[in-house]
C-alpha cells in the first residue's frame, strides 16, 4: 500500500478469466486492498457460466445451486501499474471455491496448472510463444453491424507505419503493451484492412497465457479508450479473412536444453518432439472445440484460406496444420496453427499440451509430412466443419476429456452446446435476404 500510494496509485484493478476468457474484475481502492488479499472478493460463480448476452446458461453449479460464490485474491506478484490508465494498477486474480478452498472447477487457469503438472511428472516444462491477430473498428452508424474496418486499406499485409495505419494504431499500441510488461516484441498491419497482429515473447506456458490474456484485455480497452472496437471474433466479416492464434511450442527437459531438438533424429526432430506433432494430430477434431470455440469460428477455415482446413503438419508449410519451423537446436519448435483469435488463452494452451501429452505418452509417429500446397481433401482429413461437430468430438475424445477433467469438459460442453441451439433458433439477415421476396 505505502508502495503503490507513493507511486499514485489508488486503484488495484482485480482481473480473471471466464470460461471463454473474457475478463471479469473488480476494481478495488488501495485502502481495502489488504481486507482483498485476506478474504477475496466475492463473485457469482455463474459469472463462468454467462453467455456474451448476459444470459446465464444452466450449467451444474451455477443455477441449479443457487448461484453461489467464488472467491478471488489478488495475486500480487502479477501487479503493474495500467499505463494508459494514471492511478490504476491491475493484477490477476486467484479464483477458488469458498466451501473448499480449492480452485474454482470451471477457472481456466487452474485448468492450465493442472496438465502442466502431468508435463513436468514427465520432466518437460513447456515453453509457449503466442502470436494474435485482431481487427480494429471504428463507429459506421447506417451499416448492418454499425462497425467498419480502420482503415479498410487493403494489400498492405506486413507493412508498418502509415500507409495502412494513418493513425500509428500500432505503435500506440505497442508502446503502451511494452509499458504494462507483458512481454511485447513486435507488430504489423495484417493481410486485411483494419487487421493487426501483434507478437509475445516465447516463455513458460503459463505466464504465455497469462500474457495473451492481459495482451486480449489490454488491446480492447485501448480501442475503446479512443471510441473505437478491438475484436479477436474469429472471422467478422465474410469479404475478409480471419483472424488466428498460432502457439509456438517446444519443451525444456530437466536440465534446462530443448527436448524438441535432436540433429540424429527425423527431420532434425527428437522423438518427443514427433511423438507431440502425432498427438496433435490425433486429437485434432477435439482441439478443434477449445482452440475454435465459437459458431463463427469454422467460416474462418476452407481451402486456400491460410487458416487450417485439414488434419495435418508439415515442414515449414503455412498451410498445414501443424507447420514446423525451419530453426532447431534451441530454436526447434512446432507451430500450431489451428487456433483463432477468439480462443480462450488458457484453454487453448492447456488442450494442445493435452494432446502433445498423450501422443508422447502413445510413442507413435506421425503420418509423412505434407509437400507442396495444402487443402486436398485426397491426402488428408478435413477438420470439424462447425461447432457441433467439434463438440462431439470433444465429447468422443474420452482421453483427452479426462486429462482436461470431467467436471471441466462437461461445463464446457454444457455451455458451448446451448450457444450452438441459440444460434440455430436465431433467424439471420442473410435468411431473410435470400428468402423473404421469393418464397
Amino acid at each position: 500500500m505505502e508502495r503503490l500510494t507513493a507511486d499514485g496509485v489508488d486503484v488495484v484493478r482485480v482481473i480473471y478469466p471466464d470460461l471463454i476468457g473474457t475478463d471479469r474484475a473488480r476494481d478495488v481502492l488501495v485502502d481495502h486492498l489488504p481486507s482483498a488479499e485476506a478474504h477475496g472478493l466475492a463473485f457469482c460463480r455463474a459469472v463462468y457460466h454467462t453467455s456474451p448476452q448476459g444470459d446465464v446458461v444452466p450449467v451444474a453449479g451455477g443455477l441449479d445451486a443457487g448461484l453461489p460464490d467464488v472467491t478471488v485474491r489478488p495475486d500480487l506478484s502479477t501487479l503493474a501499474p495500467l499505463p494508459w490508465e494514471p492511478g490504476v494498477a491491475t493484477c490477476l486474480g486467484e479464483v477458488t471455491d469458498p466451501a473448499t478452498g480449492a480452485p474454482a472447477p470451471e477457472s481456466p487457469r487452474d485448468l492450465l496448472r493442472t496438465v502442466l503438472a502431468r508435463c513436468a511428472e514427465q520432466g518437460l516444462r513447456p515453453i509457449v510463444g503466442p502470436e494474435l491477430e485482431y481487427f480494429l473498428l471504428e463507429p459506421a452508424p447506417g451499416t448492418p453491424t454499425g462497425w467498419r474496418r480502420s482503415p479498410e486499406t487493403t494489400g498492405a499485409v506486413y507493412t508498418a507505419g502509415l500507409r495502412a495505419d494513418p493513425d500509428n494504431h500500432l505503435l500506440r499500441t505497442l508502446r503502451h503493451l511494452r509499458d504494462l510488461g507483458i512481454g511485447v516484441i513486435t507488430g504489423n498491419h495484417e493481410f486485411d484492412g483494419g487487421q493487426y497482429e501483434i507478437n509475445l515473447v516465447h516463455s513458460e506456458a503459463l505466464d504465455a497465457a497469462d500474457r495473451s490474456f492481459r495482451f486480449k484485455a489490454a488491446v480492447k480497452e485501448l480501442a475503446r479508450k479512443e471510441g473505437r472496437l478491438a475484436t479477436f471474433m474469429a472471422k467478422p466479416f465474410g469479404d475478409a479473412g480471419g483472424s488466428g492464434f498460432h502457439l509456438h511450442l517446444s519443451c525444456d527437459d530437466a536440465e534446462g536444453r530443448n527436448a524438441f531438438d535432436d540433429p540424429a533424429g527425423a527431420y532434425g526432430l527428437s522423438a518427443a518432439a514427433r511423438h507431440a506433432i502425432a498427438g496433435i494430430v490425433a486429437h485434432a477434431p477435439a482441439l478443434a472445440a477449445l482452440l475454435n470455440p465459437t459458431v463463427n469460428s469454422y467460416k474462418r477455415f476452407g481451402p486456400d484460406t491460410l487458416a487450417p482446413w485439414l488434419i495435418d503438419w508439415g515442414l515449414d508449410n503455412r498451410s498445414a496444420m501443424v507447420r514446423i519451423p525451419p530453426e532447431r537446436g534451441a530454436g526447434a519448435r512446432l507451430e500450431l496453427r489451428l487456433g483463432d483469435a477468439s480462443a480462450n488463452p488458457y484453454l487453448a494452451v492447456a488442450a494442445t499440451l493435452a494432446a502433445a501429452l498423450l501422443g508422447i505418452h502413445a510413442g507413435e509417429e506421425p503420418p509423412p509430412p505434407l509437400e507442396g500446397y495444402g487443402y486436398d481433401t485426397a491426402r488428408s482429413a478435413l477438420l470439424p466443419t462447425d461447432l457441433s461437430a467439434a463438440l462431439d468430438a470433444l465429447e468422443a475424445d474420452t482421453a483427452l476429456a479426462e486429462l482436461l477433467g470431467k467436471d471441466f469438459t462437461t461445463s464446457y460442453l454444457t455451455y458451448k452446446r446451448n450457444e450452438v441451439e441459440r444460434f440455430q433458433r436465431h433467424v439471420t439477415d442473410w435468411e431473410f435476404t435470400e428468402y423473404a421476396y421469393h418464397l
